[in-house]
């Protein structure tokens, strides 16, 4: 991979990771279109390293919530702060048990698996457009609304499925206000990326070659400005009901995807 390949791998992944058109599909779609070579290791390293980028632009942006977060769960005290730091602890458990047990099984759906991606993105279109026309209200998120948007992450972990699509929509269709919906959405991954990193870490799952540490790096400041950006774009989007424009373009990537992979 060049520095070119991964800057635009990385652009991809820090803006797709937050608009709702997901970044594991574009990310496969792009692989393929651009004849990604790597061999199993070195592409998962470079997948980490895009999402640990996304991942510290959220807390950038989130700085003043996170900190929230850990103040409410060292507290021991039953308040506002400590009630939405439980949720995102509900919110994370279904993914956590879908990636704890299912891990080979999820990755067997990465990999080329380009006819998968497209039609999962045509899903995301639908709930796109579903949440669009839901009506906005001032609700806040729940301990059993956490849970049932933590399936839809849970879900979301196939490739073509967005996940701040799958959240927000969900969340909207249970009547949350749109904006706590998507710093919902944004936060309840975090603690996720962080886990599955280290785990990979651990495991040694994450190898770095000498070659490739300037494109890795590349990739990296690529995805965590384009995920600063996105991130607040996104926000502002779901404010204004402007999710309809995303699954126009899920489904038509979606549709374009089936159409390669068929023709192929």
């Amino acid at each position: 991979m060049n520095i070119i390949e991964a800057i635009i791998l990385g652009i991809i992944q820090g803006l797709t990771e937050f608009l709702p058109v997901s970044s594991s599909g574009h990310l496969e779609l792009a692989k393929a279109i651009l004849g990604d070579s790597s061999v199993p290791e070195e592409s998962l390293t470079f997948t980490v390293v895009l999402h640990f980028a996304t991942a510290l632009s959220t807390l950038v942006i989130f700085r003043k919530e996170v900190a929230e977060i850990f103040k409410g769960l060292f507290q021991f005290k039953w308040n506002e702060q400590f009630e939405f730091s439980l949720k995102i602890v509900i919110s994370m458990i279904p993914a956590v048990i879908v990636g704890l047990l299912f891990e080979e099984q999820l990755e067997a759906f990465f990999g080329g698996k380009i006819l998968f991606v497209g039609a999962m993105l045509l899903i995301t279109a639908v709930l796109l457009l579903l949440a669009d026309k839901a009506k906005h209200t001032d609700k806040n998120v729940s301990f059993s609304n956490s849970l049932i948007i933590g399936i839809s992450q849970a879900i979301a972990m196939l490739p073509g499925i967005s996940r701040s699509g799958a959240t927000i929509s969900t969340s909207v269709l249970l009547g949350i206000d749109r904006t706590k919906a998507a710093r919902f959405s944004f936060l309840m991954v975090v603690p996720l990326i962080f886990g599955k990193i280290a785990k990979d870490i651990l495991g040694g799952d994450i190898n770095f070659q000498s070659s490739e540490i300037i494109p890795i790096s590349a990739g990296f400041i690529a995805a965590f400005v384009a995920g600063l950006l996105a991130c607040q774009w996104m926000i502002a989007l779901v404010k204004k009901s402007k999710l309809s424009y995303f699954s126009i373009y899920c489904a038509v990537v979606g549709i374009i995807a089936i159409g390669y992979s068929l023709l192929q």
